[in-house]
């Protein structure tokens, strides 16, 4: 006699769908770092910033639309991110 548990199938997905819930309105997650990718939200109006857009187009050139973890990965490191934050919010 065996056990079936439907739900087993959907929990990666269920779990997705809660961390991708887990974005306050006005932001978006994105993944950075060279070997653990770390998640990040940031701000929509970073959009609007050529310095987040080079970093877009860099993301664009490395992955295309077929990003590893399943949300915009960008490919720099923790610390540059970090760089870039910082002074984004001070200007």
């Amino acid at each position: 006699m065996g056990f079936r548990f439907s739900g087993i199938g959907n929990a990666k997905q269920v779990c997705k769908d809660a961390e991708a819930k887990n974005v306050p309105k006005g932001y978006f997650a994105v993944y950075v770092g060279e070997i653990q990718k770390k998640r990040f939200l940031v701000p929509i109006s970073y959009l609007k910033n050529p310095s987040f857009q080079n970093l877009l187009s860099q993301a664009e050139e490395a992955f295309g639309f077929d990003h590893p973890t399943g949300g915009l990965t960008i490919p720099c490191t923790e610390e540059a991110c970090i760089d870039l934050t910082c002074r984004l919010n001070c200007s």
